[in-house]
């Protein structure tokens, strides 16, 4: 798809400008794709879901994810069990705290 727009026809149509808006907003959406982040309640399906990733706790609040060796993994509220590859992709961030 190409989103190439021709300015020199802006004074000649009324609207021209609109369509180009709507032309390069669909140029835009084209080209963005973001990895789904799969929220799972419990660590098995997040398991099942991911089986050859490593599967992390993402705290929403926070921003950050915990391994399974972190204090804070699948502890707290508001988080949920995520693969690794989901989390990252999504720009989570690992957290430096809680290495224990």
């Amino acid at each position: 798809m190409s989103c190439a727009v021709s300015w020199s026809s802006f004074g000649q149509r009324p609207g021209a400008i609109a369509l180009a808006a709507t032309i390069l907003v669909g140029c835009s959406a084209a080209e963005v794709s973001a990895t789904p982040l799969t929220p799972f309640r419990y660590e098995a399906q997040a398991q099942r879901h991911c089986p050859h990733d490593r599967v992390v706790w993402l705290d929403f609040s926070k921003g950050v994810y915990y391994g399974k060796s972190q204090k804070r993994y699948g502890q707290g509220f508001d988080g949920s069990f995520v693969c690794l590859s989901e989390a990252r992709d999504s720009l989570y961030r690992r957290s430096l705290f809680g290495l224990r």
